[in-house]
């Protein structure tokens, strides 16, 4: 298919348009989440990661076919060294009108270092990670995290005059005592809250299984203490808003185990060795690194075959937690 001035829209085989990519542009990490990645983890060689101009040039040839919003991820994506640079080339499609959002998922822990500039790139909000507000449970979430960077990230990007989005993994335990907390925490500094169902991806050497809390059961626990009313807000992913009448804030809930939500998904991933995964919750990929230095034309053969693969669903099953049903760990995607 020659190359022009109107490329079509990236579509798969069961109709569903991709107006949403999620570039990973490292698989590293400063915190170590027991439901994220492994205690001792070994990570790529640089030379196998794609260059700043790479992920950049690809990020043009999925937004000229059509994607609307572009997430940079991890591992930690403000890890990788100049990835301000990267921002600041991404920006023109904001300035161009070509992108309607450019935006990441954090950690916080770099984050008061970037905000201002996250700002200046035209980045209008962020999703920090954050499970806990208990220090020792953080570090024992996060194996080596110190919670005050975090919020100190957090503070940052609100006083840059960035919108936050907080996500946290839900689990059995300590968590259901706390979500109360976050909730309060999250709203009254104008903050969203998202709960994630645990996803089986990696060997972390624990048992999911012991962990994994269904948001079906969680929200009815959550409707005994808050009045929630649906909400309409959508913010472009999977999560399904609610409004919390005694907060005034919204709380979302990610349910890919106990609610499948795939006949809606408008997203594929991209790590940052080039491979396109075009379901989270499957192993199949491509490789686009190799064509993408040949030629543009070749490169979107490759993602438009991948995308006639594309699963109509993910394999994962809330009923067996205890084995990965994916292999790669959830940092080589960031989520």
């Amino acid at each position: 298919m020659p190359l022009d001035a109107t490329p079509a829209a990236l579509v798969d085989s069961f109709g569903r348009t991709v107006t949403y990519l999620r570039l990973s542009v490292t698989d590293r990490c400063d915190l170590r989440c027991t439901y994220c990645m492994a205690e001792k983890m070994t990570f790529l060689p640089k030379r196998d990661v794609l260059s700043l101009e790479e992920l950049a040039r690809l990020g043009d040839i999925f937004i000229r076919r059509g994607v609307r919003k572009l997430r940079l991820t991890g591992g930690e994506p403000l890890v990788r060294p100049d990835v301000m640079d990267l921002f600041r080339d991404l920006s023109r499609h904001l300035k161009s009108g070509a992108l309607d959002e450019l935006t990441l998922t954090t950690n916080g822990t770099q984050l008061a270092r970037h905000a201002q500039t996250l700002a200046a790139c035209g980045v209008r909000r962020v999703n920090v990670s954050l499970d806990t507000l208990d220090a020792d449970r953080f570090r024992e979430l996060t194996r080596i995290g110190n919670i005050s960077r975090v919020f100190a990230g957090i503070d940052a990007a609100l006083g840059a005059g960035l919108k936050v989005k907080l996500n946290a993994v839900a689990s059995l335990g300590a968590f259901e005592a706390e979500v109360d907390d976050l909730i309060r925490f999250a709203h009254a500094r104008g903050m969203d809250l998202s709960l994630i169902e645990e996803m089986p991806l990696g060997d972390t050497g624990l048992d999911r299984s012991q962990s994994v809390l269904s948001l079906r059961d969680l929200e009815a626990e959550l409707a005994q203490r808050w009045t929630l009313t649906p909400s309409r807000r959508n913010s472009g992913g999977p999560a399904r808003y609610v409004q919390v009448a005694q907060t005034g804030g919204q709380l979302g809930f990610i349910s890919p185990m106990s609610c499948n939500f795939c006949a809606l998904c408008n997203r594929v991933r991209v790590s940052c060795t080039g491979r396109l995964y075009t379901c989270m919750g499957d192993e199949g990929s491509i490789d686009l690194r190799t064509p993408l230095r040949t030629s543009e034309q070749a490169t979107v053969e490759a993602i438009r075959a991948a995308l006639r693969t594309k699963p109509e669903r993910h394999r994962f099953d809330i009923s067996r937690m205890a084995s990965p049903a994916v292999a790669r760990h959830m940092s080589a995607l960031g989520g």
